[in-house]
């Protein structure tokens, strides 16, 4: 079966992404039995909050080292020691040193949100083929909500996947003041590629929240966070209607791959090059939570 690659900005390489689970992921995505259990009980709630209750109990600590030992993770980045998490899903959503992450200093820059792979494009109505051949990004039905749709289908649209390796807190892109967040219910499929190849639309039916950040140097942006398959907790942990600054913290995923979107005003900003060059050959760029995403226009 075809590998999932991206670029990492770090290496200057293309690298083969280590699937968590990739095994079931296959069979419930490609398989027609797994399809039967995809759609009666993968894609439901319940699933996630049963694993997700599962991955909150004393005993799943015992995951913690065998993951890190496996995926190469650098405990040196990590705020607390390993063995002072009290369960696999308090690891998961771990908070990093400051260091881990330096904030792109530059006033005119804007940040990625959150580590991952991340597709950029200058016009939401250019996308097109992303994953899947002949499907179209549906903007109106991503943000439930046609006028705020108009307002930004010629704007400027970010896609960052996380994976179940990845540091899983996101953060604001900008400086600004945050409105409150809202929700849309949805089911919880996979935002992973494997999932994705066969429905995009996951991408815009999933369990989602939208919160509109007002900036002085990049209009209103919308942030989104869209949950997964065993991600049934967003949390946020900003303060609505108060300031905050590029590189705070917003929120964070429980257990699970999950995404962030991030969408500007047409002509806001200007995406870095990398990112551009990468996401029009359809190859996701890999890069951390707090490094140049793009610039003022």
């Amino acid at each position: 079966m075809e590998p999932i690659q991206y670029f990492n900005r770090h290496t200057g390489k293309i690298e083969t992404e280590q699937v968590y689970g990739e095994g079931f992921l296959r069979w419930s995505y490609a398989n027609p039995l797994g399809a039967i259990s995809l759609h009666a009980f993968v894609k439901r709630p319940f699933f996630s909050a049963w694993y997700g209750r599962k991955m909150s109990t004393p005993a799943s600590a015992n995951r913690i080292a065998p993951f890190i030992r496996h995926y190469g993770l650098d405990p040196a980045d990590f705020a607390d020691s390993p063995d002072s998490y009290g369960s696999f899903n308090e690891f998961f959503f771990r908070k990093l040193k400051p260091s881990a992450r330096p904030v792109d200093p530059d006033e005119n820059s804007v940040v990625f949100p959150a580590d991952g792979r991340h597709l950029g494009f200058q016009k939401a109505s250019d996308i097109s083929g992303v994953f899947v051949k002949g499907q179209r990004f549906d903007l109106p039905t991503l943000l439930d909500d046609a006028a705020l749709a108009k307002k930004y289908a010629d704007g400027t649209l970010i896609l960052s996947r996380l994976c179940p390796v990845d540091y899983h807190r996101f953060h604001f892109p900008a400086a600004g003041i945050p409105g409150k967040t809202r929700s849309i219910a949805g089911p919880l499929f996979s935002v992973s590629p494997i999932a994705l190849r066969q429905k995009l639309a996951y991408l815009w039916t999933n369990k989602r929240t939208v919160t509109e950040l007002k900036t002085e140097q990049f209009g209103t942006v919308l942030l989104m966070e869209i949950g997964a398959t065993c991600v049934g907790t967003i949390g946020q942990t900003y303060e609505p209607d108060s300031p905050v600054a590029k590189g705070d913290e917003k929120g964070y995923f429980a257990f699970g791959g999950s995404s962030t979107l991030t969408l500007f005003e047409p002509g806001a900003i200007r995406l870095a090059e990398d990112l551009v060059e990468k996401s029009a050959k359809q190859i996701e760029l890999y890069a951390h939570f707090g490094e140049r995403m793009g610039t003022a226009s």
